[in-house]
């Protein structure tokens, strides 16, 4: 299972990934991503195709001793090739050169065999939502033998015999050695539906919807994902819209296209919300840098605030998000619009804190996405002003314009760094153990976004 290991997962990436009843994802696998195999799987399908021969039984009074021991000493995949079948999967063609010894007396046996392999592997949904993989067809093709120098004195009966029996051999054991090789793969793949983390207590999932589309020129396979805060999904409040990636986008010659739709970006942004994740406390302290606001900054402008605090105390900002972020996406734009109340609050000299007035506030960012290994991640930045008006007042009538430029620019920056800190912990995208997306190109339209990458695994 172990040689097998790295063939498998390498395989596993021409295979579906998940989905559910509506598609909030759609995966494409493309032809790059064949060449990209066929290079990496030849290590591992040698391995798997090193089998043991049993000991030859010659009739002809012929010794090979130890008796009849028959050793392959070495697979070289000379060319591995894989294409995609319309309605099938994956088709391989493998040639090979085994080198194998026979030992007799008074000298051993040496030849290459040339080996071409054909196999196609089936592509299924299982029962569980997983990808299933099976061997539909299979068979070998043998050239004839090239005896090596130094063993030419082998009688021609003999060597007829050894052949044959080799080839007996390889005939049967090879497809099963591929055959098991692609059922250890629905091992593997089982991890494209294991839970992963997006925040301490909220993970994503990956389901296949059906079975996957496949043409001569990619595996098309459509995706939901499903987001679990504490053990529960995260259901949008309206029916997801069903997802189709559009035929021609992302970038030419890209292993994956990867498409995400409006609904998993606010089933995402829902998440954040139910989460708490997008709340915040600002706190103040005097003299401080990164917080100017205090109780004398803010009686200079709130007659009531000085008269209730006359010595100087901190001011603290509790923002809070009631709605649910909004994302929209626009070709070549994305934005995300919060909506949060902020309270601000003052230390009173019990140390209690003394709400005083309370802000509805509008916030407009642009969103810039990226992809690190397998996550999906975003930086933020403001979009012209931060819009403030009064909620409530405990401390009599506020001047929204003067209380704009104090609270404002105190509350901007610390929004900031906790969005992009947040977004920064990304979200992952389908794939499988140690595969990881490299250079990966984002590209955002309307509606939904696309991400053309090469794919890279990592013993």
């Amino acid at each position: 299972m172990a040689q097998t290991c790295r063939l498998g997962l390498l395989l596993a990436l021409l295979l579906p990934v998940v989905g559910a009843s509506m598609p909030s994802t759609v995966v494409r696998l493309n032809k790059a991503m064949l060449s990209y195999v066929s290079e990496s799987g030849k290590a591992p399908l040698q391995r798997a195709m090193q089998v043991t021969v049993p000991h030859f039984l010659d009739r002809s009074g012929e010794v090979l001793g130890p008796p009849g021991r028959v050793q392959i000493l070495h697979v070289q995949v000379v060319r591995l090739q894989l294409k995609f079948v319309d309605g099938v999967g994956v088709r391989l063609f493998a040639a090979a050169n085994f080198t194998i010894k026979a030992f007799r007396v008074p000298e051993p046996l040496e030849l290459i065999l040339p080996v071409v392999l054909l196999a196609d592997a089936r592509v299924d949904q299982g029962s569980i939502g997983t990808p299933v993989v099976s061997l539909s067809s299979c068979f070998s093709l043998f050239n004839k033998a090239i005896v090596l120098d130094g063993s030419h004195s082998v009688p021609p009966a003999l060597l007829v015999r050894v052949q044959k029996h080799i080839r007996a051999v390889l005939y049967n054991k090879l497809c099963l050695s591929v055959s098991n090789l692609v059922q250890g793969l629905n091992v593997h793949l089982g991890t494209l539906i294991g839970l992963k983390p997006v925040g301490p207590e909220s993970q994503i999932r990956y389901f296949m919807v059906s079975k996957p589309i496949i043409t001569k020129d990619y595996i098309s396979l459509d995706i939901n994902a499903v987001l679990f805060l504490l053990g529960k999904p995260i259901v949008l409040p309206v029916d997801a819209t069903p997802f189709m990636l559009p035929e021609h986008v992302g970038t030419n010659g890209a292993m994956a296209t990867v498409g995400l739709s409006q609904d998993l970006f606010d089933s995402a942004l829902l998440l954040l919300q139910k989460a708490g994740s997008l709340n915040m406390d600002i706190t103040g302290q005097l003299k401080s840098d990164d917080n100017l606001l205090n109780t004398s900054v803010l009686g200079q402008i709130i007659p009531e605030v000085a008269r209730q605090f006359p010595e100087p105390m901190p001011v603290v900002l509790k923002v809070r998000l009631g709605g649910t972020p909004v994302a929209t996406l626009h070709t070549n734009n994305a934005t995300l619009r919060l909506q949060p109340l902020v309270e601000v609050l003052a230390s009173a000299s019990n140390s209690a804190f003394h709400s005083l007035f309370s802000l509805d506030v509008a916030v407009n960012l642009s969103l810039q996405l990226s992809v690190s290994k397998v996550k999906l991640q975003g930086t933020t930045s403001v979009l012209g002003e931060v819009k403030l008006t009064v909620a409530s007042s405990n401390v009599g009538f506020i001047d929204t314009d003067q209380i704009h430029a104090l609270v404002g620019n105190v509350f901007e920056k610390p929004l900031l760094d906790h969005l992009n800190a947040l977004l920064g912990m990304g979200v992952a995208l389908p794939n499988v153990v140690n595969l990881h997306y490299v250079t990966p190109e984002v590209f955002v339209h309307k509606g939904y976004v696309v991400i053309s990458s090469g794919l890279f695994y990592q013993n």
